[in-house]
């Protein structure tokens, strides 16, 4: 498969990241109207090491990197709306926290960050339907039918949650912002020229789209989850925690084949996460669409290759 079918990125404040053959690039829209741009040389994880480049073991371990990359751009793009706040002084909070932590703050309160966010997609999304669906186990002793249950609820409770903070007006123009990335990256992988107009022409709908993946974890977790036994709520709850590295992986590896996949059988799968990308994406304006396709070319290295060819072409005149 070439380097564009493994291109990807994610909506940030007023912003895009983009990750591509060249790094981490995140591309943000600041109060001026500029567009400033943060690069990274990261090789990821599954690439440092065979392990972690394994199937499935690939799948869990791109997870946690994809999150930490995101907390860590969207403190990027946070940082830009914080300087229409000059004048506002930090808390007595967050100069206790530099005094204690020193250099070692930022780092120290992602690792939080992180924590934070997988206790609570765990406790909201995993432990509550277990929960809920144990309230029906006096009516049916099937562990397959209750499991079917469990996982009717989690998808239930998933998609009311992305309905509501859609709601949000801030949150609006992040979806905007994923329709862009979302665009750019069709335009990218059908090799038309990189620009808005040329971009605003494609699907703000992704086959593989964090949206899908999340998605297809929760369809993935009720079969997984279904070999194992309807006991105690407590050993529930633990064999859902121990699993969830099985299920992010097989999962990755069904997203994987999805996105190299043009048959009838990869386009039914994928359905279901597209039409739930109406919930995650809106049509971007031309502006947003600039911002992630520049981001794009930074990732993938374009902007330093024309650049390279340019002094060439003057040098050879």
């Amino acid at each position: 498969m070439s380097k564009k079918g493994t291109v990807g990125g994610q909506a940030v404040i007023e912003g895009v990241m983009m990750r591509g053959a060249k790094g981490i690039a995140t591309a943000v829209r600041t109060l001026d109207g500029s567009i400033k741009v943060e690069f990274k040389d990261v090789i990821p994880y599954t690439k440092r090491n065979k392990f972690f480049g394994l199937p499935i073991v690939r799948g869990f371990v791109s997870l946690i990197e994809s999150l930490v990359v995101g907390i860590n751009t969207l403190n990027y793009s946070a940082s830009f709306c914080e300087e229409g706040d000059e004048d506002e002084k930090p808390s007595n909070f967050d100069k206790w926290i530099e005094k204690i932590l020193g250099d070692k703050a930022n780092d120290l309160l992602i690792v939080f960050s992180l924590m934070v966010s997988l206790v609570f997609a765990v406790a909201v999304f995993f432990i509550l339907p277990t929960f809920l669906a144990n309230l029906f186990s006096r009516f049916s002793n099937n562990s397959v039918i209750l499991n079917f249950f469990e996982g009717v609820i989690r998808v239930f409770i998933f998609i009311m949650y992305i309905f509501i903070i859609g709601k949000m007006g801030d949150i609006q123009r992040v979806f905007q912002y994923h329709g862009a990335e979302h665009k750019t990256v069709f335009c990218y992988e059908k090799e038309d020229e990189l620009t808005p107009s040329k971009a605003s022409k494609y699907s703000r709908f992704h086959p593989r789209c964090g949206t899908n993946f999340l998605f297809l974890v929760m369809i993935v977790s009720i079969i997984v989850f279904s070999f194992a036994k309807w006991n105690s709520l407590p050993e529930r709850i633990i064999w859902r925690i121990i699993l969830l590295p099985l299920v992010s992986g097989i999962t990755y590896e069904i997203i994987k084949w999805m996105g190299k996949s043009e048959s009838k059988v990869s386009k039914i799968l994928s359905y279901p996460g597209l039409m739930l990308q109406r919930l995650t994406t809106r049509e971007p304006s031309e502006d947003q669409l600039e911002v992630a396709i520049k981001a794009l070319r930074v990732a993938e290295g374009i902007d330093y290759d024309e650049e390279e060819k340019s002094i060439e072409e003057t040098d050879a005149q």
